[in-house]
């Protein structure tokens, strides 16, 4: 993009004034050569987010941002429902609920070396990945509607982890005002035989090796240290999310008239919170919300198992979970009044900072984890939140590299066979049933995610903690 269509607030703040339609201004977090970098697409896409009802103070764009399906992928808005605000299936995005899960192992990597084949072996025999990847769980109405409405909450029912993995998930493992009955037939058929399932695209499941401190207090509260072995899983709402996005996306573009909302562009359908279709929509992405939530749950307890094969008596215990992929009623000071608005958060997370009252106890004092996953082959950091971040962004920072290049585009330039290969000349074991899936992500396909997290702390989005580097990758 041309650094000419914005005026420059800070080293970091790029500002769109408001003009036409839009409500509010459009701001994007970049340096300047990141901002160049980035479609022109994210530039049209960030403004038309401003023309919607109801939004309020401005739409934000994050380091990471990139073209997506309405709404930029790395985008933030928030809409207040007592002025008319929307709730926008493209500003969820269709993954709802994708986000990052971090465990300790306890091991440092001197442990691991030896047994890194073993492990890699074990979790991918033990973790469904891939297209249509199917588990050994299956879902009839009850245990579908008990899945719908407790997340994590229900899958620890159900014998998959431990009590206390609820006090370091995000919404305390389970999202309240999930209505079931809004989630079609097609979309509980797509996901019957999903749970505890990694799915293809950029999930993964990595073990990473802890490089770098940058903040030794907040790393000492996190538990992390040079050398540590931590496990991450990337992964969201499978197909039930994608078929609630695509059918919600079709019913508000057909009922945007009816509302009287003008839309800049169809994929930014959306309507009203207060309306019925804005409520029922809710009703379903909260369900899908606790989908996802379900499906990290069993997979942690599906990869606890498999360490305990290659590592008998070792404890994997949780740092966090953390979603990038929501609307959430929150919080926030407008105008210096605290107001009660829904936040969309596209290929973004919540970053809330030292003192919210939403925090675990064991983060009151320095801020919410921020896990923000890297490309296969590439670090990964953990962040925490900032005071500042909610005045710059409702308290949200990026969610990770941010695309480079279209799938299609990579598999043009990269052979997955090749990849794998010069990764494990790196150290690096991948582990995935489609090599046409890894020529999709291959790391250059991505931007650079050290560039953007550098920028995410010094817009004061989000304060750098640790980087990560992976050692096994389990790739969909």
């Amino acid at each position: 993009m041309d650094t000419g269509q914005f005026i420059q607030r800070d080293e970091t703040c790029w500002e769109i004034e408001p003009k036409g339609a839009m409500h509010v201004p459009a701001i994007i977090y970049a340096d300047a050569q990141l901002l160049q970098e980035m479609d022109q697409k994210v530039y049209e896409q960030i403004t038309n987010v401003a023309t919607l009802p109801g939004i309020v103070q401005a739409a934000y764009a994050m380091p990471d941002a990139h073209w997506g399906y309405g709404f930029p992928i790395g985008g933030v808005a928030a809409f207040d429902p007592d002025q008319g605000g929307i709730v926008s299936a493209g500003g969820v995005g269709f993954d709802i609920s994708c986000g990052v899960r971090t465990l300790h192992t306890g091991l440092n990597i001197d442990q691991l070396q030896p047994h890194k084949q073993a492990l890699a072996d074990a979790l991918y025999r033990t973790v469904p990945a891939g297209v249509g990847s199917r588990g050994k769980i299956h879902l009839n109405h009850k245990t579908m509607h008990g899945m719908l409405t407790g997340g994590a909450r229900w899958a620890l029912d159900q014998g998959f982890g431990e009590q206390r993995d609820l006090e370091r998930i995000e919404e305390h493992g389970c999202m309240a005002g999930a209505e079931p009955h809004y989630v079609s037939p097609r979309a509980r058929e797509r996901q019957q035989d999903e749970m505890g399932t990694l799915g293809s695209g950029n999930h993964y499941l990595e073990v990473q090796r802890v490089a770098e401190i940058f903040d030794p207090a907040v790393a000492k509260t996190f538990s992390l240290r040079v050398g540590d072995v931590v496990i991450s899983i990337h992964c969201g709402s499978r197909g039930l999310g994608h078929q609630i996005g695509t059918e919600f996306l079709k019913d508000m573009a057909m009922a945007a008239a009816q509302y009287q909302i003008a839309l800049p562009d169809r994929e930014l359908a959306c309507a009203p919170l207060n309306s019925p279709l804005g409520k029922q929509y809710l009703g379903a992405m909260r369900a899908a919300i606790n989908c996802a939530l379900a499906n990290r749950q069993i997979i942690t307890h599906l990869t606890r198992q498999a360490v305990a094969t290659v590592f008998p008596g070792i404890h994997l215990g949780l740092l966090y979970d953390v979603s990038h992929n929501t609307c959430k009623l929150e919080r926030h000071m407008i105008d210096g009044q605290k107001k009660s608005l829904f936040v969309h958060r596209k290929g973004a997370t919540r970053a809330f900072g030292p003192g919210h009252p939403d925090l675990p106890a064991a983060f009151k004092e320095v801020g919410q984890p921020v896990l923000i996953g890297g490309s296969m082959g590439t670090s990964s950091y953990v962040l925490c939140g900032t005071k500042e971040s909610e005045q710059r962004a409702f308290s949200s920072a990026c969610h990770g590299a941010g695309r480079a290049m279209s799938r299609t585009q990579a598999t043009k330039q990269w052979q997955g066979r090749t990849l794998v290969d010069q990764l494990a000349a790196k150290g690096i074991i991948i582990r995935s049933p489609s090599m046409r899936g890894v020529a999709e992500e291959a790391p250059l396909a991505y931007k650079d995610v050290s560039a953007v997290v550098d920028i995410a702390d010094r817009a004061g989005l989000a304060r750098k903690v640790a980087r990560l580097e992976p050692v096994i990758c389990i790739k969909g």
